[in-house]
C-alpha cells in the first residue's frame, strides 16, 4: 500500500458529505430555513475529519516529506495550490460557524451566508479532492523511495492512533480540567 491510499479512503468519507451540504442549501433557498442541528454536524464533521485529522495528515506527512523533495515546479505549484485550498477551506469553515452562531442568536441575514458558505463547501470539496486524486498524488509518490513510503504509512497510522486521544484532551483542557487537575488512576479494592 502506498501512504496516499488511506488518505484517498478519507477523501471517500468527505465527498458522501456533499451532497447532502447541497441539498441542505438548496432547501434553505426554498424554505427560507436551516437546521442548526445539521450545520453543527456537518461543522464537526469537516473541522475535525476532514481538516484536523484528513488534512493534518496531508500537510503534517506527505507535504512535508515532499517539501525536501526536488519536485517539478509544477507539482511544486500544485502542492503550494493545495495548502492554499486547505487555508481557503478553513476560513470559509469558520464563516459558516460564525453565521451559524449568528442565526441561532435570531440573526435573520446569517441565513444567506450559511447557505452560501455551504454551497462553496460543496463544490470545493470535490474539485479539491479530484486535483489530489488524480493530478498530485500519484506523481509525488514517484519522488519517494520504498522506505519512506513505509515511514510515511507509519506516520499515519501513528497520527491516527493518536488524533482522538489528543482532540479530547484539548476538549477537555477548554473547560478547565487540565492536567495539574486529573488523579492517577486508583483501583477500587473489592
Amino acid at each position: 500500500m502506498m501512504p496516499i491510499g488511506p488518505l484517498m479512503e478519507e477523501h471517500r468519507l468527505i465527498e458522501k458529505l456533499m451532497p447532502h451540504l447541497r441539498r441542505a442549501a438548496e432547501a434553505g433557498r426554498r424554505d427560507g430555513r436551516i437546521d442548526p442541528r445539521f450545520v453543527d454536524l456537518a461543522l464537526d464533521f469537516i473541522r475535525t475529519y476532514a481538516d484536523r485529522c484528513h488534512h493534518g495528515k496531508e500537510e503534517d506527512i506527505l507535504f512535508k516529506v515532499l517539501e525536501s523533495k526536488p519536485l517539478t515546479a509544477a507539482h511544486r505549484a500544485t502542492m503550494d495550490e493545495l495548502v492554499e485550498e486547505h487555508k481557503r477551506g478553513r476560513q470559509w469553515v469558520r464563516e459558516l460557524a460564525e453565521a451559524s452562531e449568528a442565526h441561532k442568536s435570531g440573526d435573520g441575514g446569517a441565513l444567506a451566508v450559511i447557505l452560501e458558505r455551504l454551497e462553496f463547501l460543496a463544490t470545493f470539496y470535490p474539485a479539491h479532492i479530484r486535483k489530489e486524486d488524480e493530478v498530485f498524488f500519484l506523481p509525488a509518490m514517484g519522488y519517494l523511495s520504498d522506505r519512506e513510503k513505509a515511514a510515511m504509512i507509519e506516520a499515519e497510522h501513528e497520527f491516527d492512533r493518536n488524533f482522538i486521544h489528543a482532540l479530547y484532551r484539548e476538549k477537555i483542557e477548554s473547560i478547565g480540567v487540565g492536567p495539574q487537575q486529573s488523579k492517577p488512576y486508583q483501583p477500587v479494592n473489592t
